[in-house]
């Protein structure tokens, strides 16, 4: 494979240059995002609005996120990441900036759900890891994905109580204007992630667009690894949003609410690099089913323990272990299977899978909790889901499709 770097030739990128720039970026545009639940309670309540209203723009958001990642893998493919990540950015940053001045429903969804939805779906990880699979060589890229989203990860630790001393320092509205300007950083620090691919590699065959999407949806693995990751979507969206109001609901001091996300944040660091450490060496099919049942068995603790802050900090420490370990050996898996050709593209349509989850774990936390006044049915559906991640994991092949061991 041969990249192309267009516009920053003088630059001349190092592999270490690519990883830290591009750990920033996943620092700065995950974090904003992952802090929203804590805009739930001060929004709605300044303007009057139920809790299922805010839960929609972020399942909007979600799924926009999720379909706007294989368009947005797609142009990154073809076109270079340095690109799709600066539109990205500056898309996020008007996203926050009208969220922040939103007084009807329309231009909460319209701000929080659309525009920050395609906004991160061009600058996240997600790009981020693109990028890397194409300078990483094969034997590190898992690590390499590890360490990216480590980076998204450490950007909640920071971002979750960074956010609510904005809230508490300026208000809401100022502080999602703050967030705003932040994302400004992201189409400066871009031009270090330029490239595309531009050809297979010495073992794999030439192949379009098309044939590429067949060959992933005719293969059982891929299915399964798409139909699995849907899980992660609803574990992480639900949690993310409601788990701060659950914690204020119980009576438990909001700020407690923010260090619980910051924890999950700052675990998931560990997580992210353990996994991919692990997906180097270990079967990355049964990683993947042990993550999503210890977090059937998490949850599960959870729930079924006397709220304090202590069970809270817990919880965050637990589950930050498994909170986004999926995406390196998922991503490993992808390009194992199909090489790296069209990584942007195929991990775009796992991860809307994984949106589509999230859209649901997140508008059903707050369909839930107006109907019945409690978060206690999603939470046991989310175990439930849980033990089907593991399940469906197991069977899938760690192994190259006919194509690529033909050509090798």
């Amino acid at each position: 494979m041969t990249t192309e770097r267009q516009g920053i030739s003088w630059l001349k990128p190092t592999v270490t240059m690519v990883i830290l720039v591009g750990c920033a970026i996943s620092m700065l545009t995950y974090g904003p995002r992952s802090a929203l639940g804590l805009f739930l309670q001060p929004m709605t309540e300044a303007r009057g609005w139920s809790r299922e209203v805010f839960a929609l723009s972020i399942a909007i958001q979600n799924i926009m996120w999720g379909i706007g990642q294989p368009i947005a893998g797609a142009i990154a493919d073809r076109y270079g990441t340095a690109r799709v990540l600066a539109g990205g950015g500056v898309i996020y940053a008007a996203g926050l900036y009208i969220m922040a001045h939103a007084e009807a429903p329309l231009w909460l969804h319209v701000s929080a759900g659309v525009l920050i939805g395609l906004g991160i779906a061009a600058s996240s990880f997600s790009i981020v890891i693109t990028a890397f699979a194409r300078t990483v060589s094969p034997g590190k890229r898992t690590v390499a994905f590890g360490i990216g989203t480590a980076a998204g990860s450490l950007g909640q630790f920071v971002f979750a109580p960074l956010g609510q001393g904005l809230i508490e320092g300026f208000g809401w509205t100022q502080a999602l204007v703050i967030l705003g300007a932040m994302m400004f950083l992201v189409p400066l620090l871009a031009p270090v992630l330029a490239g595309r691919s531009h050809a297979p590699a010495a073992n794999e065959a030439q192949q379009s667009f098309r044939e590429a999407l067949s060959e992933a949806f005719g293969h059982r693995s891929y299915v399964l690894l798409v139909l699995g990751f849907f899980v992660c979507g609803f574990h992480v969206a639900f949690i993310t949003t409601h788990l701060p109001p659950y914690i204020a609901d119980v009576g438990i001091d909001p700020k407690w609410g923010a260090w619980a996300i910051a924890v999950i944040g700052l675990f998931n660091v560990i997580g992210s690099l353990m996994s991919g450490v692990f997906s180097a060496s270990w079967s990355k099919p049964y990683l993947l089913s042990f993550i999503y049942f210890a977090r059937a068995i998490v949850i599960t603790i959870f729930v079924m323990t006397p709220p304090s802050a202590a069970s809270i900090l817990v919880f965050g420490a637990a589950m930050g272990l498994l909170w986004l370990s999926t995406v390196p050996p998922t991503t490993g898996l992808i390009t194992v299977m199909f090489g790296v050709r069209y990584m942007g593209t195929l991990y775009g349509f796992v991860f809307l899978s994984h949106q589509v989850g999230a859209f649901i774990g997140v508008w059903l936390g707050g369909l839930l909790y107006d109907a019945t006044g409690s978060y206690d049915a999603v939470w046991w559906v989310s175990v439930a889901l849980g033990v089907a991640a593991a399940i469906i994991h197991w069977p899938i092949s760690e192994r190259p499709v006919a194509r690529l061991e033909n050509a090798g």
